[in-house]
């Protein structure tokens, strides 16, 4: 008790800290404290003279500051919430949502509060809407990555927590530093959330303390996590010993594997592409020609909203929410894996195969413009097939539920509504869809040669070989006598035999 208290005592003093750091910040900022709006005006003209002339720096600190942005927040509280309900862990994911939650209206009201301008530099290379005080990528990036910190911490070996906590921090600070960086933020405003940060993060744990204490449980130290009893329940896949048996064999069978397919597109490709007119594959191609003579404003709406279905954003946005739905209910990384070598394998095999075939599109108006790939494979198609597979692939072995129909009709229904909005809207030939089935084809089937992501039970569920075996009792009635030999000796044997 009081060792809890001398605790609880410190973590209160440092929540309390933080607050008044912001309180006096928030005065300095609100009444317009000379030194402090030099130094932040300087600090912001000083970085942006250094910063402006380098378009690849300024693209790297871009990407590092949507680290923190509210999309990538909501996706990994998201994923985070729905994987602790799964794992049947809702105290844990009521903590995240509320800690979530508060930190969404921390920022526009202390903005509205405040009122601040953003920073103005002579070469702007980044624009934000809102005010600037305090930022919301460092109080939400703050928030959002230590709450995760404290919530998956019992999932990390001791030696790793201290990693993890750097890793965090270095994130944060990062995240922080580009806003400045960026123009879009004054120190001052990314200093502010990172107290508010702390403070609301610092509230909402020692809140789960207290309800932990309420319900009759021990408080450890808060380098032991949230709830350390959660551990097996957070640890991603905690039945898998690993991913791949051997993957440094599987990475030269990829490889090998990537190349011939690359090889068999490319040939079928300049094949429909150069060498069949005036066969029947000329005369079907020209289906694009006789939609576009029969189009109508109507149906010009319907193909784009089913050609959107097909683009980055919308299989990026699928691909999302399916990874961490598998890693919560089947506890692997393997059919995770499975689905991420899918869509890269996608992604690489259209952008070289239609750098090699260079086809031109349709001859008829194109309603998406002009894009800066060719027209063969069909990019939004090969994307949809290889994606919707893919999961029917990994979720119809794993259930008798009705349910698992579903995911076959989606394999079917999305690429081929995708596949015709593509045709009208005179983006591909028939040919180029084809060539996207073969893509899918021969991918998929090289993925489930390599990666076996359904071979849940072979050889990932073996004990290890010091486990303690069960104690066996005799036979009601003897049986016929079972030769030692046919017994597998142990777990190396076992494998080897499944490997086989």
């Amino acid at each position: 008790m009081k060792s809890f208290t001398g605790r609880t005592l410190a973590g209160l003093a440092a929540v309390g800290a933080a607050g008044v750091g912001f309180g006096v910040l928030l005065m300095l900022v609100r009444f317009h404290f000379t030194p402090l709006y030099t130094f932040d005006q300087g600090v912001a003209e000083w970085l942006n003279e250094q910063i402006a002339p380098h378009h690849p720096l300024v693209t790297v600190l871009q990407a590092v500051s949507s680290l923190g942005g509210r999309p990538i927040m909501i996706w990994l509280v998201g994923a985070a919430v729905v994987g602790l309900f799964i794992r049947r862990q809702p105290r844990l994911a009521i903590y995240l949502i509320v800690t979530g939650i508060g930190a969404l209206l921390l920022d526009p009201s202390l903005k509205l509060l405040v009122g601040r301008l953003r920073p103005i530099v002579e070469v702007p290379v980044l624009h934000a809407p809102g005010n600037s005080f305090p930022s919301g990528h460092a109080l939400g990036s703050m928030v959002v990555y230590g709450a995760l910190l404290l919530v998956f911490l019992p999932a990390l070996g001791r030696r790793s927590r201290g990693f993890a906590a750097a890793l965090v921090a270095t994130v944060v600070v990062a995240v922080g530093f580009t806003r400045i960086a960026l123009g879009v933020h004054f120190v001052s405003d990314v200093l502010g959330g990172w107290l508010v940060g702390v403070a609301w993060l610092g509230v909402t744990a020692y809140a789960f303390r207290l309800w932990r204490r309420e319900a009759g449980r021990p408080l450890p130290p808060i380098t032991e996590g949230l709830e350390p009893e959660a551990g097996r329940e957070v640890v991603p896949a905690p039945d898998e010993h690993h991913v791949l048996p051997h993957p440094w064999v599987a990475a030269a069978e990829l490889l090998t594997g990537w190349a011939l397919i690359f090889g068999a597109l490319v040939g079928f490709g300049m094949l429909v592409s150069y060498h069949l007119k005036g066969t029947f594959v000329a005369t079907l191609d020209t289906v694009p020609e006789w939609m576009a003579r029969h189009r109508t404003p109507a149906l010009n709406e319907l193909s784009w909203y089913w050609s959107k279905a097909g683009d980055t954003h919308a299989i990026l946005f699928v691909a999302l929410i399916a990874c961490p739905l598998m890693l919560a209910m089947w506890r692997r990384w393997r059919p995770v894996l499975f689905l991420v070598l899918t869509m890269f394998g996608e992604l690489s095999l259209f952008l070289a195969t239609a750098r090699a075939v260079d086809r031109p599109r349709p001859p008829v108006e194109h309603l998406d413009g002009k894009l800066p790939t060719a027209a063969f494979p069909s990019g939004h198609i090969a994307a949809t097939m290889c994606l919707y597979v893919a999961i029917a692939v990994l979720v119809f072995p794993r259930t008798n539920r009705w349910w698992r129909w579903v995911t076959v009709a989606a394999a079917i229904v999305m690429p081929l509504g995708v596949a015709l909005s593509r045709m009208y809207r005179g983006m591909h030939h028939p040919s180029d869809v084809a060539g996207a089935a073969l893509l899918t084809l021969m991918l998929i089937s090289l993925l489930w040669w390599v990666v076996r992501p359904n071979a849940d039970r072979a050889p990932d569920e073996l004990p290890p070989p010091d486990a303690p075996q069960p104690a066996r009792t005799a036979p009601a009635e003897p049986g016929p006598a079972v030769s030692a030999q046919a017994v597998p000796a142990d777990r190396a044997t076992v494998e080897a035999g499944r490997s086989r």
